[in-house]
């Protein structure tokens, strides 16, 4: 996903639809509506993604106020196959891309079928070698989340993908994976087609958790291309990723942040969406070349800026020029204020008036 001058928007509806596919729709005209470039929702079978005795997140908790774990959480939240497609033959309708993140092996073969510009690795599954497997294999542009991550776990999501490209079989260690992947390193093989997500996985994130500066690191130390999966609160952090090199941004949104469900509050409303993509917009237009030369417009302005060497005073012809009669000011003509020194200790060639443009002296 190199960058080529506009940044990939992914408005996350996630589960915010809260089961309900006209609530989905709904999310998907608000991302038509922002000009995201793509919206994505989320794919998984409750009861092949979690047990049924695993405790919801201190934040899934806080968002929803009760305690009743992941399993009957996430049952609630889930979308039915036909849901799937009616949704992926809207948004082809409204001229949006769809996206969905799969969270296990069932639900990734069942959305391969749809045409999705990216394969979405979410944060929580960047050790999950069966899910990494398979979606390598897919052949498909992969998105990697990297929220809770250190680099280590990072460099294994990445010769795990190597690995599953080039290879019919799964490896038998990760031994074997990073042993691959030095040796493709140092073949100069790189992974074009995979972007790494810089994220922070709390929600919403504080500001002073965004860490926006690591993105540096994540692109230098993987030679790969960056982006920033944002749960903030803000609608200017995501700008700020992108003028720091940020090639897509993720973020989610709902219809508002007063329904229940456990991401709702992590969430931009409508506006803020829009807000927040036209400052992207913004942002990506202001940021030009990385050559620093004047803009054509700025010559005119040139002319009447820059100080010009002018008499302080009346100078007669054969008058020497001295810092006592010579200054600068702005004029339209006459020579640049670069040029003074040279002008002290000449000879004047013709009188000159009080704030006059000093062109030219004696010849010696």
């Amino acid at each position: 996903m190199t960058k080529t001058g506009k940044t990939y928007v992914i408005a996350e509806a996630g589960v915010n639809h809260n089961g309900d596919i006209a609530l989905a729709k709904q999310l998907i005209d608000v991302a038509v509506e922002a000009k995201a470039d793509a919206v994505k929702f989320q794919t998984f079978d409750a009861s092949a993604l979690v047990t049924k005795t695993t405790p919801k997140a201190k934040y899934q908790v806080k968002n929803t106020g009760v305690d009743d774990g992941q399993h009957a959480m996430l049952t609630k939240l889930e979308l039915s196959n036909e849901a799937h497609l009616e949704l992926f033959k809207y948004c082809k309708q409204k001229e949006i891309a769809f996206m969905s993140t799969a969270f296990d092996v069932q639900s990734l073969a069942f959305l391969s079928q749809f045409d999705m510009p990216f394969i979405k690795i979410p944060s929580g599954e960047i050790r999950n070698a069966l899910l990494l497997w398979h979606a390598a294999r897919v052949g498909k542009p992969l998105i990697i989340s990297s929220g809770m991550a250190t680099l280590g776990d990072i460099d294994f999501a990445l010769a795990f993908i190597q690995y599953s490209r080039s290879n019919t079989t799964p490896p038998s260690s990760e031994q074997e994976i990073m042993q691959y992947r030095a040796t493709a390193l140092n073949a100069g093989e790189k992974l074009n087609d995979v972007t790494l997500l810089h994220c922070t996985s709390e929600y919403p994130t504080p500001l002073h958790q965004a860490n926006l500066n690591s993105m540096a690191q994540l692109a230098a130390t993987f030679d790969i291309d960056v982006g920033f999966s944002d749960h903030t609160l803000s609608v200017v952090t995501p700008s700020a990723a992108v003028a720091l090199g940020a090639v897509c941004i993720e973020k989610h949104f709902t219809l508002s942040r007063e329904m229940e469900g456990p991401d709702h509050l992590c969430s931009l409303e409508p506006k803020e969406l829009c807000d927040m993509i036209s400052m992207i917009r913004d942002t990506e237009m202001s940021l030009g070349r990385t050559v620093k030369f004047p803009q054509p417009n700025e010559f005119e302005t040139q002319k009447i800026a820059r100080q010009r060497i002018v008499a302080k005073h009346e100078i007669g012809e054969g008058a020497l020029f001295t810092e006592e009669n010579l200054t600068t000011a702005r004029s339209p003509i006459g020579i640049c204020a670069s040029e003074y020194w040279r002008f002290i200790g000449q000879t004047a060639s013709r009188n000159y008036i009080a704030m006059e443009p000093v062109c030219q002296f004696k010849s010696q």
